[in-house]
């Protein structure tokens, strides 16, 4: 192994930190230099990213152990299959919508730039960490530049919206720490690989402290992952936020999701809060259908879909257990994409109103500017022809796509992940219960999507054709072309991802590497 491969995994956290930085001591208005800078790190973030799943493609996992401190005195990131599966997702959500933003959105508030590397310096660090200290100040960090993206761009029900978002995620921090705190005060460690060596041979007078630190870990990493009733505040934030920001806040909820099913099957074995998340998981469907079919606004459908996966993957794998973590990763990345298309799609399509009636476009209002600096003329980039058809043409395979209908990645996500579910020896009947819901939910995103794509495209006979630029579509185009490329290579990426969840449980081979001397 060379020494800059060696270095490789610290190199998504420290290339965006120090792009983040760097661009806090640059002028505000001096926007194209800044934006060079962020899109440059955005590339070379998502060329890592890249190089980190080639080389988790062998059993082994890559340990790296800051200061030459091994495990469990030092602090180590771990780069298995997962983790540089979530850190290569991250960084093509963060460069498509860094593109979108570019012909406008960057511009609209301070430090865009900053908050945008830091967020994907945060996202990355708790993919990649080993201990669940460093996991929360990983989680502190992302958190505080989501709540600066939250409100770039100024408008009341963006504001109204944020102040939710970061109270109740500042009331889930606290829980996280608590639970933390808990867990250190009983093993007397924070590192997972060692946390899972330790918890077992605790006598029966810790057992009841350990139990609440990890029911209070669970309540905050449920409440990232936007489970019912813990979630409320999500549908409201995503839809009141920017285009390029809701689109990559996307992630946001699959690190609850991440964190739990990595801490619950490498320190906990699993063992116990199976059925909790199934019905939790069911709960959230059954909150995201009802949300996307008494919808009429389209970024609310878009948020509403977020809902939906966030309860399809939890009800599954509560019910499925370890077998049924390679589909339900499969699932979290196209559906990420999907509904990342989607909602970089709702202000271009809301652009097709009359100037001004849109929700999400940059408006006078928005941006508390002079309606002569508000004009078109300020966008960047060249106008694409036949904007209507490219915008129609879009949607609907953004709609399928987030359906689950063939023969798109979605369809082969979830009929993977109920064959899982289908195939135990003993099927309960909560297991059919998840397969009903998990239809009904597909059902629910296409009656709620082709009803608003009536609307828009065929019944509204007043809209206009939008000006869309290059640089807007291209991050859509991106993302669907990527959800193509599943469906074809959905064999290879299946198995790899069946490797990822093989690493989880029985996680034997993932302590014995991080604890090694």
């Amino acid at each position: 192994m060379t020494e800059l491969a060696s270095h490789l995994i610290l190199l998504p956290i420290i290339v965006p930190l120090l792009a983040g930085a760097m661009l806090l001591v640059v002028d505000e208005p001096r926007h194209a230099f800044k934006a060079t800078i962020s899109v440059a790190a955005a590339v070379l973030t998502l060329l890592i990213a890249v190089a980190l799943v080639v080389r988790a493609g062998s059993p082994v996992t890559h340990v790296y152990s800051l200061g030459a401190w091994a495990a469990p005195m030092g602090i180590v990131l771990v780069a298995d299959r997962l983790a540089t599966l979530m850190v290569l997702l991250t960084a093509v959500l963060g460069l498509a919508a860094l593109l979108f933003a570019l012909a406008r959105w960057h511009r609209a508030g301070p430090q865009f730039h900053s908050l945008f590397q830091f967020l994907l310096a945060g996202l990355n660090g708790a993919f990649l960490t080993g201990d669940l200290f460093n996991l929360f100040v990983f989680f502190e960090l992302l958190l505080a530049a989501s709540y600066g993206l939250a409100l770039h761009g100024s408008g009341t029900p963006r504001v109204r919206a944020s102040l939710h978002y970061i109270v109740i995620n500042l009331a889930a921090s606290l829980l996280f720490l608590v639970g933390v705190s808990l867990l250190y005060g009983i093993a007397g460690t924070l590192n997972m690989a060692d946390l899972a060596m330790r918890l077992p041979k605790l006598v029966d007078g810790d057992r009841v402290l350990l139990e609440i630190g990890a029911a209070t870990l669970a309540v905050a990493f449920l409440v990232k992952a936007g489970m019912w009733p813990l979630g409320f505040w999500l549908p409201a934030t995503y839809t009141s936020s920017s285009a390029p920001v809701a689109a990559l806040f996307c992630i946001l909820s699959k690190v609850g999701i991440y964190a739990l099913i990595r801490v619950w099957f490498v320190v906990f074995g699993g063992a116990t809060g199976a059925e909790l998340l199934a019905y939790g998981g069911m709960a959230t469907l059954v909150f995201g259908m009802v949300g996307m079919l008494g919808s009429q606004d389209l970024g609310r459908i878009a948020s509403f879909s977020l809902v939906v996966s966030s309860g399809t993957l939890l009800a599954t794998i509560g019910v499925g257990g370890p077998e049924v973590i390679g589909p339900a990763f499969f699932y979290l990345v196209t559906s990420t994409l999907g509904t990342a298309a989607l909602f970089l799609l709702v202000e271009l399509i809301e652009r097709s109103r009359v100037p001004g009636a849109n929700l999400l476009a940059v408006t006078a209002e928005a941006f508390r500017v002079d309606d002569e600096d508000a004009q078109p003329e300020e966008l960047v980039g060249v106008l694409i022809p036949a904007t209507m058809a490219v915008l129609g043409l879009a949607f609907a395979f953004t709609s399928l796509l987030i359906a689950g209908l063939p023969p798109l990645p979605g369809f082969v996500a979830k009929f993977s992940m109920m064959g899982k579910v289908l195939s135990a020896p003993v099927v309960s009947s909560g297991s059919w219960l998840v397969l009903g819901l998990v239809v009904l939910s597909g059902l629910a995103a296409i009656v709620a999507l082709a009803r608003a794509g009536v609307r828009i495209f065929w019944a509204d006979t007043s809209r206009i054709a939008p000006r869309v630029r290059l640089v807007e579509i291209l991050p859509v185009a991106g993302l669907i072309a990527l959800s193509l490329m599943l469906t074809i290579l959905a064999g290879p990426v299946m198995n790899f991802m069946q490797a990822a969840g093989g690493s989880l449980h029985p996680a034997d081979t993932y302590i014995r590497e991080v604890l090694k001397p």
